[in-house]
């Protein structure tokens, strides 16, 4: 039986290394394989690092025989459902009203603004 590549098989996971302002450094993490420890000051290093350690818990979940977390990222379909209280409902759809558009797009404008 073939060996499985370990690098080949954590590839496939989203590695995340953004800036934290509250620690003044960079933060790396593997959502999919709940891990987020690695932490600098040089970005690429981080990534290198966050890179080994999936590969590291990859390993170990191939070693101990565990069904390894789905890596593929989850595909969004664009819709969803939102509750929001009367009065931004009711904002929403006069802004759209009063410039011709959906209310939808307005919202989506709105979100997008806010990120």
């Amino acid at each position: 039986m073939k060996k499985p590549d370990i690098k080949t098989i954590a590839d496939r996971y989203a590695k995340i290394v953004e800036w934290s302002a509250e620690d003044k450094c960079y933060i790396g993490r593997v959502p999919a394989l709940g891990y987020g420890g690695v932490h600098g000051t040089d970005r690429a290093e981080v990534f290198e690092e966050i890179c080994r350690v999936a590969e590291e818990i990859v390993s170990i979940h191939l070693e101990d025989r565990h069904k390894l977390p789905a890596s593929a990222p989850k595909k969004y379909s664009g819709k969803f459902l939102l509750r929001v209280p009367a009065g931004l409902h009711e904002a929403l759809a006069i802004e759209a009203d009063k410039n011709g558009r959906s209310l939808n797009a307005v919202a989506v404008d709105a979100l997008r603004a806010g990120l």
